[in-house]
């Protein structure tokens, strides 16, 4: 399988930015007095510290109510984060209605201005990042609650902050000597939740009975701190990847908010609602990562705060060596609301042009963030960089990758015409990602379980962000309708009687801890999409455990529940040929021991069992007295010891037998790509480096291939499995020899069908067959069928789809003998040829020296024939051979002598009659050119030596 997604393999994702403190998950509110109008508005301990704007830290008051409230007799108490002891200040008059109470505390070491003219004053010195603060109708110090003092008698109102032990709800973030807790109080927020009703902001203290607040934006003059800064969102995101301000503090960075995640990496999007629309290179979008903002979509608001680029990290990577590409994001030290309920400005609509076709641009670095100044019309990772953190939205967009509900995410495409599958995915042909390709998330963290091909009716839109699991996404927060358009698992053609039929199929991860469900689909998906094949090479069978590391190895418990669901659904009673790995030692989950098995239906084939099999010990090949190819060990492992197959499953060998033809079967599961550089991130084209050890492996199993067919040249090779690669891949073209000595089935199906796999939202090829040359060469020989069952679905019960391939075995050429007769001719005479022991009714080529064609025969029954053939006059004297040879160029041989054919030609004398004594003229014509004649009288005396000119 590919690189896991979030699972034991990979680890959590980790969060390399830095942020104002860890995110807290809320807990329960407790139980303060949310009737109370008097309540804790803000709390301030840096008081006098250096930096500080104030000398005296202090604990504020605030009357939400409609007419005056005595606090006489009331306290505000204060403990340290882990405190169990209080100190108090006593409280006297009152807080009039819609104002404020500043009760001065504790002075620092005399930085900073005085407090406004405060109501009470205590000397309570407070921590200036955590504490604990309690409002309490009563004067008497709070003791015996611990870190439940928040729902203590008379305790009114309760702020934890930082690291407090205790709070109403959770704690509000860490303050520092610039910072305080504030409670919103426009409009006012008392959840009786810290975390949800404050915001960590420069200190506010209003003087004694001030109403209305003075920090309110509406106020006249307009506060300074409601007056945007010079620096603008695009300023902050910069024209390259990378932020020109990273590392900076930026001031009051206005904004919309547009959308607001409360989960995961929590925090809100805002954006610019009059960009300057000439800097097309830089987003008027950013993220602002805070768990503690209480913000809602249009409200308009000021950031101060660190300006980051995020990395999402992979298990094992650091910042150095990740491939991810960052996110710029904002981590505020003080979020001012100017106004709410704007309009947020209107989502860019995705058409299927607005996306360049390439999709990463090459750099000299082969670095994209060495980029300073994007191109957004020149490549789709350009076009999201250049639009990151803005709303974007496409309409009616057809699903390419199946929605995976436990991760809240889908995959569509931008670009419907762009390589399309016959199913309507995305396929690929090389290793250009599609640019069409597109991830949605949901801030919900809920999509359908939709399948390949289904529609998001209407519009889909929210921010674009960067996942780990295919790059830049769109962080709905309108998720469009759901068409479902019923995509039907695929069938496959059921086996003829002649003909032999093996599927492949990585059943992921299958242990006996799996639900019975899964074993019911699996066993009703062999039954009925592959229609029992009569060998199933199987991969990712777990030990008897899963993954608990404990040494056991066996994995009968598995596949007597897998072959036990087969039945069950109809099927024959598989019988199973494997090889216990040795123990951590192939790879997958730690304990797991996955391992490639082979299922066979004995009804159907036979299983030629040979022992002497194990972990470590290597099959070898030989030549069998029939002249096919013989295993030493069936089952057998393909030089299991060699480093190529290190943390990496074997490759497993059977000897089958049908129809009384041998067939040699190879199980597969190389090794995954875990370790290769995202191919949505920053290095492109990425580094495939777990390609190196595919390489060795195939360069390893195309040489054992090689064995077989030396030792049987017409050998019936089946080599199956998840080999997770591409068949376009260097490994794959190694593996067959560019073709030439295995033929893989699944280049030979039209470009859309070329898939087993969804990734990433992008069909693509992990699981090949491949067939040896006799039988992919031989007419009518294979048959095949991908049978997409699992991966373009919601509901899977694998990630990988299974495939399946009929044959009808070809049987191997005898090589029989050859006689001549006679053995001895001149040119021009005719020859008997008989021919014995060759494969019955086969087709034979009779030749001279086996180049010149004499005569086609075809042998009877029992392997034999003859046939007469002429040797041409215009060969040469000496010894020849008559050859026989099959299809498959077995042949054989017998000698034949052939002495110089001479043409007869004429005589003629003139004159035609003489005296004894007289000279006579002889004419000869039409004999052989250049020959040396003797001419004679009666034949016995000799009268002349001639030699022929060229004309003869």
């Amino acid at each position: 399988m590919p690189v896991p997604r979030r699972s034991a393999l990979t680890g959590a994702t980790v969060l390399a930015l830095a942020a104002a403190g860890a995110a807290v998950l809320p807990s329960p509110a407790h139980a303060v007095d949310l009737t109370s109008n008097v309540v804790i508005s803000e709390v301030y301990g840096g008081g006098g510290n250096s930096g500080a704007p104030y000398e005296n830290d202090f604990i504020e008051l605030y009357n939400h109510g409609t007419a005056a409230q005595s606090v006489a007799g009331w306290s505000v108490q204060y403990s340290s984060a882990a405190g169990t002891s209080w100190q108090l200040t006593k409280l006297t008059g009152s807080v009039p209605a819609g104002g404020y109470y500043l009760i001065a505390e504790g002075a620092g070491a005399g930085n900073g201005a005085a407090l406004p003219t405060p109501n009470d004053t205590g000397t309570i010195a407070l921590s200036s990042s955590s504490g604990k603060v309690a409002l309490v109708n009563n004067q008497t110090a709070l003791t015996g609650c611990a870190a439940t003092c928040d729902s203590a008698a008379g305790v009114v109102d309760f702020v934890g902050f930082g690291a407090a032990n205790d709070a109403a709800g959770s704690p509000t973030p860490a303050l520092g000597n610039t910072t305080s807790a504030q409670r919103i109080t426009s409009p006012f927020h008392n959840a009786g939740n810290n975390s949800a009703d404050f915001t960590v902001a420069a200190p506010t203290p209003a003087a004694a009975g001030t109403t209305p607040p003075p920090s309110g934006c509406d106020a006249v003059p307009t506060p300074d701190q409601c007056i945007p800064g010079t620096t603008t969102i695009q300023d902050v995101q910069g024209d390259g990847f990378i932020s020109p301000l990273v590392g900076q503090t930026v001031s009051k960075v206005e904004g919309i908010v547009t959308a607001v995640r409360s989960s995961g990496s929590k925090g809100f999007w805002m954006q610019e609602d009059h960009p300057d629309a000439t800097r097309t290179s830089a987003s008027s979008g950013v993220f602002v990562y805070t768990s503690s903002a209480t913000v809602v979509v249009g409200d308009e608001v000021l950031v101060t705060g660190k300006v980051s680029d995020y990395y999402a990290l992979n298990s094992g990577e650091t910042l150095s060596n990740t491939s991810s590409l960052s996110v710029t994001e904002l981590s505020p030290t003080t979020i001012t609301k100017v106004s709410s309920g704007n309009a947020v400005p209107a989502p860019l609509v995705i058409a299927p042009t607005t996306v360049p076709d390439l999709y990463a641009p090459t750099t000299d670095s082969g670095n994209v963030e060495s980029i300073s100044t994007v191109d957004p019309t020149r490549s789709a990772l350009e076009f999201w960089e250049a639009h990151e953190g803005m709303l974007v939205e496409v309409d009616n967009a057809r699903v390419v990758g199946p929605g995976k509900t436990q991760y809240g995410e889908i995959y569509v495409t931008t670009k419907p015409a762009q390589q399309p599958t016959y199913r309507g995915g995305t396929y690929v042909d090389d290793y250009n990602t599609p640019s069409g390709r597109l991830l949605v998330t949901t801030l919900t963290g809920t999509v359908p379980a939709a399948n390949v091909g289904d529609v998001l009716t209407g519009a889909t839109s929210g921010p674009v962000d960067w996942s780990l699991y295919g790059g830049y996404t769109i962080a709905a927060s309108t998720l469009g309708g759901y068409q479902d358009n019923h995509l039907q698992p695929t069938l496959a053609t059921p086996q003829a009687a002649d003909q032999l039929a093996v599927a492949t199929y990585n059943v992921e991860n299958l242990s006996p801890n799996d639900p019975q469900s899964k074993f019911d689909t699996l066993g009703a998906g062999v039954v009925t999409n592959l229609a029992s094949p009569d060998i199933v090479s199987l991969e990712e069978i777990q030990d008897n455990d899963g993954a608990t590391d404990d040494g056991v190895v066996a994995a009968d418990q598995t596949l007597t529940k897998l072959t036990a669901s087969i039945a069950a659904a109809g099927g024959p009673s598989y019988q199973w040929a494997e090889i216990d790995p040795t123990n951590d030692a192939d790879g997958g989950q730690p304990g797991g021991n996955i391992r490639n098995v082979f299922l066979y239906n004995p009804a159907r084939v036979t299983f030629v069992s040979k022992p002497g099999g194990d972990a470590t010990t290597a099959v070898s090949v030989s030549t069998g007295s029939d002249g096919t190819a013989e295993l030493s060990t069936s089952p057998g492992r393909v030089d299991p010891t060699n480093a190529a197959w290190n943390s990496s499953r074997k490759p497993l060998v059977g000897e089958f037998v049908f129809n009384g033809k041998k067939v040699i079967v190879v199980g597969n599961h190389f090794d995954a790509k875990l370790g290769d550089q995202d191919t949505d991130g920053r290095y492109q084209p990425p580094a495939r480096s777990s390609e190196i050890q595919r390489q060795q492996q195939a360069t390893l199993l195309n040489g054992f291939v090689k064995q077989v067919l030396a030792a049987d040249p017409r050998a019936n090779i089946v080599v199956a499995g998840d080999f997770n690669d591409y068949q376009f891949s260097p490994s794959m073209q190694t593996l067959t020899d560019n073709g030439a000595t295995l033929t893989d089935l699944i280049t030979t199906l039209p470009a859309d069908q070329q898939y087993t796999y969804v990734y990433n939202g992008i069909s693509q090829v992990l699981d090949h067959i491949f067939v040896s040359k006799p039988l992919s060469s031989t007419a009518g020989a294979v048959s095949y069928d991908v049978i997409h069952v699992n991966s373009e679905f919601g509901n899977q019960a694998s990630d990988h789809d299974p495939q399946v391939v009929r044959i009808r075995p070809v049987a191997r050429y005898l090589k029989g003998t050859v006689a001549v007769s006679p053995s001895s001719v001149k040119a021009g005479d005719s020859v008997s040829v008989q021919l014995a022991g060759w494969n019955p009714s086969s087709s034979l080529t009779v030749s001279l020296d086996g180049t010149t064609p004499l005569a086609t025969v075809t042998t009877d029954a029992s392997g034999a024939a003859t046939v007469s053939v002429t040797v041409a006059k215009s060969t040469s004297a000496g010894t020849h051979s008559v050859q026989a040879a099959a299809a498959d160029g077995t042949n054989n041989s017998a000698s034949l002598q052939v002495a110089t054919y001479y043409a007869k030609g004429t005589v003629a004398v003139s004159p035609s009659s003489v005296k004894a004594g007289d000279s006579v003229s002889v004419q000869l014509a039409g004999w052989n050119p250049s020959s040396s004649l003797t001419v004679s009288l009666d034949g016995t005396t000799p009268l002349a030596t001639v030699t022929t000119d060229a004309s003869g």
